[in-house]
């Protein structure tokens, strides 16, 4: 089947400033790039012309870093993202409560301690006023902290005597009892697995709803990052019943990389139903915004506080070395500096055994994720190992003023350091981390290029970007974290027929309104999945 779009700008990706004036598509690629007059001759009498009426055709967006599995959990739960305060936390829960029919279980999402009246986290206390009997466990936006009811407390075991194990905390009364905040992962662990393993939904219903959530902004190829053995077979159920429309790159949590990989070897760096294994994931500290980002320099106001890390340097060694062994593509959480210091070291010392060593180390595009306080230096060294930033810009707008609260106004105003891994010709992405905010790409690539906090208040200007190179962190840089430039990223001929037309042409729009462009079409391989109010397909 032939489609010719032609009527409006034309965003190919592959160089600025070309504007040509037609697509022509085939059997879901791309056949041809140019002039309207040669597009409609190269037509076949079944070709579908499509006016884009001054509407704006280019590359669909690609997210390079998210959590497509927790998407659709999350479809189940209560969105606290609201909640002003703790009373609003109280009222959304009990709303949330009285419209299930179980009522044995409440989990809810999204609630930020940054933005309640109370500058603080909820503790025990407020959700034990939600339910006396049923468990409760709030999670906090970043997903590196959560908070549980007495009642959950009490099932998962956590009492005075449990101590805090390396890389997380439990909040305490002034008495030693767990208050019920939880901080980091290995102190969450056991309270999630539990709440998890007991909340239930339809595995499928979940997925379609997460990817609607992607196609309404654009975004044809996700990822599923940190993915256990069990996420991944039912990934792979889900894909077996070709139930994906979107392609999905799934990265193994490191420590199980291994094993779910040869038990799926059909998956291994390749598509099947849509679903391919992407590499492994490590997280090494926590969030900035939570001040459990792990920093070389204390957060402003402590003397001594840095945060902390999750692992020790030798399991981070250990996960890169066998990285590298296995040719399998390695992505770290890396908020802090100390964080990214500890990743960069472990490729030095893995490099250090021969030239071809670090040739095979750059063919594999290792990934830091989030690189919200790198340092000059860390990004020299990440272009020596041809290290990806996938940097969460837009952190500048959602948390940029507590930023320059927790950091000062020097490493504050320098997060998310777009402009200086540019100048080093490193292949920098954009990421939103869903479910940690909305994948809304546009919103993102605002953020690089103008750098505003939610109050208005200009944060590090001088790391602000080019609109194209903007769009470039989300479409071509962002395929080829994926080692998918050849397929996808640009309009360009042989290429997946992977696009979005937007209202408006962001190379053209006032910068301070490209993020209020609006995705009209979602296309696929050539097949529309989504249009402005209507969803099409699975």
């Amino acid at each position: 089947m032939q489609k010719l779009y032609y009527g409006g700008d034309i965003i190919t990706m592959e160089q600025e400033g070309d504007a040509p004036e037609a697509v022509l598509v085939s059997d879901g690629k791309i056949a041809y790039v140019g002039s309207a007059q040669e597009a409609k001759s190269l037509c076949g009498p079944e070709a579908v012309q499509v006016d884009l009426k001054g509407h704006t055709l280019m590359p669909s967006f690609i997210d390079p870093h998210g959590h497509i599995v927790m998407m659709a959990q999350y479809t189940a739960f209560a969105n606290l993202g609201a909640c002003t305060s703790f009373g609003e936390v109280e009222q959304a829960l009990g709303e949330y409560l009285e419209g299930r029919k179980d009522k044995g279980l409440v989990i809810g999402y999204g609630y930020d301690h940054n933005f309640l009246k109370e500058q603080e986290h909820p503790t025990k206390a407020v959700l034990d006023k939600v339910s006396a009997t049923a468990p409760v466990c709030i999670l906090h936006t970043s997903g590196h902290m959560c908070v549980a009811n007495s009642v959950l407390l009490k099932e998962c075991g956590i009492t005075k005597d449990t101590k805090d194990p390396k890389g997380g905390k439990f909040g305490r009364d002034a008495d030693g009892e767990p208050n019920g905040y939880i901080e980091e992962v290995p102190a969450m662990q056991k309270v999630l697995m539990y709440m998890f393993s007991k909340a239930k939904g339809d595995f499928g219903e979940q997925m379609g709803l997460a990817q609607k959530a992607y196609l309404k902004y654009g975004i044809t190829t996700v990822q599923d990052g940190a993915t256990n053995g069990t996420s991944f077979q039912n990934l792979a159920a889900y894909a077996e019943t070709g139930g994906f429309c979107l392609d999905v790159v799934a990265y193994l949590l490191a420590d199980e990389a291994e094993r779910v990989t040869g038990e799926f070897p059909a998956y291994g760096n390749q598509y099947q139903g849509r679903l391919k294994i992407g590499g492994a994931k490590i997280i090494l500290d926590g969030s900035p915004q939570g001040r459990s980002a792990w920093l070389s320099e204390p957060y402003e106001g402590e003397e001594t506080y840095c945060g902390y890390p999750a692992c020790t340097d030798e399991q981070v060694e250990k996960w890169v070395k066998e990285s590298v062994r296995a040719g399998r593509q390695l992505l770290a959480h890396c908020n802090g500096d100390a964080a990214s210091q500890q990743y960069l070291d472990a490729f030095a010392k893995a490099a250090e055994e021969s030239p071809e060593r670090l040739e095979k180390i750059r063919a594999l595009r290792p990934v830091m994720i989030h690189c919200q306080t790198v340092r000059e230096s860390q990004l020299d060294e990440m272009a020596k190992f041809g290290m990806v930033p996938s940097i969460f810009v837009a952190h500048t707008y959602y948390w940029g003023d507590v930023h320059l609260k927790n950091l000062g106004p020097v490493r504050g105003a320098n997060i998310s350091p777009v402009k200086s891994a540019l100048e080093r010709g490193l292949m920098y992405n954009f990421h939103q981390d869903p479910p940690v905010v909305e994948p809304d790409m546009l919103r993102t690539v605002w953020c690089a290029v103008n750098r505003i906090t939610r109050t208005g208040q200009p944060i590090g200007p001088g790391q602000r970007i080019s609109v194209f190179d903007a769009l470039k962190g989300v479409t071509i840089h962002a395929a080829y974290a994926y080692h998918e430039e050849g397929q996808k990223g640009t309009l360009a001929e042989g290429k997946l027929a992977d696009m979005v037309i937007l209202d408006r042409n962001p190379l053209k729009v006032n910068p301070m309104e490209i993020k209020d462009i609006q995705v009209l079409e979602t296309i696929k391989e050539g097949e529309t999945l989504y249009q402005k109010e209507t969803v099409i397909g699975k």
